[in-house]
């Protein structure tokens, strides 16, 4: 299915999805895209008392209703691309989504809402969805890998400000919508290259704050079902928008992106299970200094007899969980808190929930904590030879921490929890996905949520699905 002379790599992107939606995904594949969906409903569920959910939801609202979608948590109808930017903005709020190397994109919270939307609107069954988001998410992740510079060990996207996620997951859940509403492989194409004009996100609130981050899914999910509405109506876009020279990989990640990631062993080797599910709810950049400081205090560190602290990270990171220094030791709240690496592995120095850190740990009162500001005060951020070399196919870390007796401690994380070397299990998934739903919905309630997910390939609509998530 790769590597073909005669078409463009869209092209072969949209045969793809064609013949994976005709010739449908082994058990394990199935089982992976169910996870995701857990994961993303939890996550969502976890976020639906969060104020951007709710200016979404808002905005969606006064957009128009009587659709046949259904926004997440308020269980309100609403046209397929509107309940998008609703539950695309739920499942990205709390920063728990899943993630993927070396694209270091959150393939799933753009992808999955956009499935479960277009799925619902279309009265397609749970596998047909579970299939399409399959094949959304693989091309999310080959898009964003594709801005990656194996000679630099740089993501391109990251170097010029762009939140791969939100760019690639508009193309990724175009192709998702049009492969559900039953286009054929040139629509489907016209629909992802529609969407290449469509996807946008800038980075700069990690650094300085602002919480527009928090609807970069919602915004690509709504721009990936409306470019396939589009392209379901007529509009075309050009053949060439992946490499041609004003095409999205040039115009994003100019003249170093490899166009060969899109297509190499497309639909043999697949990217989506060696994507990772996030332990903790903070920028994915943070994880490792957190399981280092987990593990000095599981080995009896106090963090009251701390005299200093050095995290040491990959250069390209520092930008996001490192500066401004001054405002990474002192977070304006709770979510700024959660792009933090000095304040991260000060909570984890302290303890917290969940499978290490939880949504608690991150509370705007805590952000003003005066134990874990002082820690967070005594941690230097430094770029580390070592995880320059790693990064960015794992995410690594070095934590050295000197006591006031002298006695200097050290913990190297190579790969953080919940990536392949780590993987987190089915129990796990599932605990972070009871915590998540119990701050909406009852524990009966939320094992019902987990049922039907567990049930999804068999359904034959998203009913049940949809109801259990309805908070009452």
């Amino acid at each position: 299915m790769s590597g073909d002379p005669t078409t463009t790599p869209l092209q072969q992107l949209a045969a793809f999805a064609v013949a994976t939606r005709e010739q449908g995904l082994p058990p394990e594949l199935v089982h992976d895209v169910k996870r995701r969906v857990l994961d993303v409903m939890g996550n969502s569920l976890g976020a639906s008392g969060y104020e951007p959910a709710r200016i979404a939801l808002q905005v969606a609202r006064a957009w128009g209703s009587g659709g046949k979608a259904t926004a997440f948590g308020s269980g309100e109808k609403l046209p397929a691309s509107s309940a998008a930017l609703v539950n695309g903005t739920l499942a990205h709020t709390l920063d728990f989504d899943d993630t993927h190397l070396p694209s270091v994109l959150h393939p799933s919270a753009s992808v999955i809402p956009a499935a479960l939307a277009v799925a619902e609107a279309e009265g397609a069954t749970g596998l047909q969805a579970i299939v399409a988001a399959a094949i959304g998410i693989e091309i999310n992740v080959r898009l964003g890998s594709a801005g990656f510079d194996a000679a630099t060990n740089q993501n391109l996207f990251f170097e010029h400000g762009l939140h791969a996620t939100s760019i690639c997951g508009a193309l990724a859940a175009a192709a998702t919508a049009a492969t559900l509403m039953g286009l054929d492989a040139e629509q489907i194409g016209h629909a992802i290259a529609i969407s290449a004009s469509m996807g946008a996100g800038l980075l700069e609130a990690n650094r300085t704050g602002g919480t527009v981050k928090r609807i970069h899914c919602g915004w690509a999910a709504h721009s990936g079902i409306a470019a396939a509405e589009l392209a379901r109506a007529g509009l075309t876009g050009p053949l060439t928008v992946m490499e041609g020279r004003f095409g999205f990989l040039q115009a994003t990640c100019g003249e170093r992106a490899d166009v060969g990631w899109l297509t190499r062993g497309l639909g043999t080797d697949w990217e989506l299970p060696k994507i990772g599910f996030k332990p903790y709810p903070c920028n994915h950049f943070t994880h490792p200094g957190i399981d280092a400081a987990l593990q000095l205090r599981a080995e009896g560190l106090d963090p009251h007899e701390i005299e200093s602290i050095v995290l040491g990270a990959p250069t390209s990171v520092l930008r996001t969980i490192g500066q401004p220094p001054e405002e990474k030791a002192r977070p304006q709240s709770g979510y700024h808190a959660q792009f933090s690496g000095p304040f991260t592995v000060a909570s984890a120095l302290v303890g917290g929930g969940g499978l290490g850190l939880y949504l608690d740990d991150f509370s705007d009162e805590l952000a003003r904590d005066p134990l874990r500001l002082a820690l967070a005060a005594k941690v230097t951020c430094i770029p580390d030879a070592e995880c320059d070399t790693i990064f960015p196919h794992h995410f690594p870390a070095r934590l050295t921490v000197t006591t006031t007796s002298g006695e200097v401690r050290e913990a190297f994380v190579r790969s953080s929890r919940g990536g392949l070397e780590s993987p987190l299990s089915d129990d796990e998934l599932g605990l972070k996905f009871a915590l998540n739903a119990a701050r909406a919905i009852p524990a009966e309630q939320a094992a019902a949520l987990r049922q039907a997910v567990a049930q999804l390939d068999s359904a034959p609509d998203l009913q049940e699905l949809i109801s259990q998530s309805a908070v009452r």
